[in-house]
């Protein structure tokens, strides 16, 4: 397969192969694990953010959210669970 880059990654991958002295296309065949796993954390954050824009998905406020975690401990602290 063959594809281009811009001039910048290219340089910048000129120059990280000169200096572990790896081929070029061995350094992008060891990152496409790396890739595919940003594709995956990317899609989630879409998905997310769409979930978001949408309202399908209500934004919780911290501070709120970490009162009730407060709470709850300080509750279990009195009562532990047997």
């Amino acid at each position: 397969m063959d594809f281009r880059i811009g001039a910048e990654a290219a340089k910048r991958l000129s120059e990280i192969s000169a200096r572990t002295g790896r081929d070029p296309s061995d350094l992008l065949e060891d990152a496409l694990p790396y890739l595919e796993e940003l594709a995956q954390v990317r899609g989630t954050l879409d998905a997310r953010y769409d979930d978001l824009a949408t309202g399908r998905v209500v934004p919780m406020d911290g501070e709120a959210f970490f009162e009730t975690l407060r709470v709850r401990e300080e509750g279990l602290a009195k009562d532990p669970p047997e």
